[in-house]
């Protein structure tokens, strides 16, 4: 699957550090190269789940309330409303951004 994943986030983050898009690509590879998980499905809240329990608190080493998070998940997923597919690394990098955990990818 060829697809400009940096390009996809700047749509949503202008200003997205490369370093940080190529470092999320990298890490994140195999799973980006399924269709099936390189898009999140907000609808679905076993994924839901997933991004909060895998990402956020095991790969950011988040803290916060399963609610703070959730909601912060909510709120990319409405940051990203209308499109119709929602890239794995454009949502883990707007989280990151959200939570000041960009660091970890550098």
């Amino acid at each position: 699957m060829a697809t400009d994943w940096a390009a996809d986030v700047k749509k949503h983050a202008p200003g997205a550090d490369d370093a940080v898009v190529a470092k999320l690509v990298s890490t994140y590879r195999l799973v980006m190269s399924n269709t099936d998980t390189a898009y999140v499905a907000f609808g679905d809240k076993e994924e839901l789940k997933t991004v909060r329990e895998n990402f956020l608190k095991k790969k950011l080493g988040l803290t916060q309330s399963d609610d703070e998070l959730d909601k912060a998940i909510a709120e990319v997923g409405a940051e990203l409303k209308g499109v119709n597919r929602r890239s794995r690394i454009t949502v883990y990098y707007l989280l990151a951004d959200k939570f000041g955990k960009l660091g970890v990818f550098k």
